[in-house]
């Protein structure tokens, strides 16, 4: 009896071991998943792509939620609308988190963050600065910030928080720590990191595009979104300068292939950059107005190299040059830098009016070849001219004849001047440089 109590307290015992061993491994695999994707530098299409791919990835992965983490000085106010609109549309839970300390959700990142489900800041970081820049006139000031104030307010009564804290972030471009953020109910919570935030909100009640959704996602395994290395280098090329600057190194390029027709290696380039350059003004809030004042400059440059008008077009075009890249971007952060806008004008004016010209007076020079050299050189008379005879020109001998024909005589060893050809004959002067016995006063030549 003893024996047999012993095997079923060993047999249960094993089967109590079994089971949780089974139970820790179901548990292991069961783990819940998160997404995790980073807005890191300014916002523009390619993160706005970054992130609806994100939603996309974790909503086909059944994924316990997206955390979006935020450290970004602002950006575009299109693209930020296009990373909202995909949070809103999200049927997976969003948790957007501005961190490490020292990270800022400011500008487009505070619409950003105000508008999640769930919204996060990590101590020594902070939001705010949201006020619009790039415009310019009353009017146009004013409606853009009463857009941008309805748009925070809507984004901050939707979830709850204070909206006149996000209204007085754009009208006054306030800016406040993690803290204050907190107790002013701009934010939900505080969380140094992103597990420790995955368990602060572990079990709460987060609405979304499905509707309303409980999070499990206490120690969650997380997988990073990133950016594809075409997204990365489109992310680090988009920068309103770089593109400027493109724009018009393949305008040159073209014109001065258009100029110098067959020089091919200036037209290929330019056409490279000029083709990049539209890629770019893809990803950023492009003036159509601003471009054609660009293109319209480098039409001046080249009318007035090819019709010499005394450089009133190349005028024209600094000006039109210095009005495109002022208008070339819409009103929004984005602008072209000052001093490189009045410096690449200036460097293009004196290239079109001085270098270019120059080389244009060359190429459009009579072209001397053959016997045509020979008009303005200096010869030997080897058979004396009566007015006719031989001279010696560059090491090869020709028959001459004297301009002023006559009587006039010029002996053996005189030095001529070119004037002319006529066939085969060279027209010629006396040099009256030289002078010798037997000669007139008014040159080589002597009078029988």
């Amino acid at each position: 009896m003893v024996v047999v109590v012993a095997a079923c307290c060993v047999g249960l015992g094993i089967g109590v071991s079994a089971g949780t061993a089974n139970g820790s491994s179901v548990a292991s695999h069961r783990r819940p998943m998160v997404y995790e994707v980073s807005i890191a530098g300014g916002v523009d299409p390619s993160v706005a792509r970054l992130v609806q791919r994100a939603v996309g990835d974790a909503e086909r992965a059944h994924a316990a939620a997206l955390v979006v983490r935020l450290d970004t000085p602002g950006g575009l106010d299109s693209s930020m609308r296009q990373i909202v609109k995909a949070i809103q549309a999200s049927t997976v839970p969003v948790l957007c988190w501005t961190g490490p300390a020292g990270a800022r959700a400011a500008s487009a990142g505070t619409f950003i963050l105000i508008g999640c489900p769930v919204a996060a800041m990590a101590a020594g970081t902070n939001v705010g600065a949201a006020h619009p820049v790039g415009v310019s006139g009353a009017t146009e000031i004013a409606k853009v910030t009463n857009d941008a104030v309805a748009y925070i307010r809507s984004l901050a009564e939707s979830r709850g928080r204070n909206a006149d804290w996000g209204e007085q972030a754009v009208r006054l471009s306030v800016s406040i720590s993690a803290r204050v953020a907190l107790g002013l109910h701009v934010i939900d919570l505080l969380a140094p990191d992103v597990p420790t935030l995955l368990d602060a909100v572990n079990g709460r009640q987060v609405e979304t595009a499905a509707g309303t959704v409980v999070l499990h996602v206490a120690g969650a395994t997380v997988r990073q979104v990133d950016q594809t290395a075409g997204e990365r280098l489109i992310h680090w090329l988009s920068d309103a300068d770089l593109a400027f600057l493109l724009y018009v190194l393949g305008l040159a390029g073209l014109v001065f292939e258009i100029l110098h027709p067959g020089l091919n290696v200036p037209g290929l380039v330019g056409l490279v950059l000029f083709v990049l350059s539209l890629v770019l003004f893809d990803t950023l809030p492009i003036n159509a107005a601003g471009a054609v004042f660009l293109a319209g400059a480098f039409v001046l440059f080249a009318i007035d190299l090819k019709v010499s008008a005394h450089g009133l077009p190349t005028v024209g075009g600094i000006v039109l040059f210095i009005l495109g890249g002022l208008l070339l971007y819409a009103p929004s952060s984005t602008r072209v830098s000052r001093p490189l806008l009045i410096g690449i004008a200036v460097v293009l004016g004196v290239f079109f009016a001085a270098v270019v010209r120059a080389g244009l007076r060359a190429r459009n020079a009579p072209v001397v070849t053959g016997v045509e050299r020979l008009v303005g050189a200096e010869g030997v008379v080897i058979e004396a001219l009566e007015p006719r005879g031989q001279i010696r020109v560059r090491a090869e001998e020709w028959g001459a004849t004297l301009a002023t024909g006559g009587t006039q005589v010029v002996p053996v060893g005189a030095t001529v001047r070119v004037l002319a050809i006529r066939g085969l004959t060279l027209v010629v002067e006396p040099n009256t440089e030289m002078s010798g016995p037997g000669t007139a006063s008014t040159g080589m030549g002597v009078t029988r």
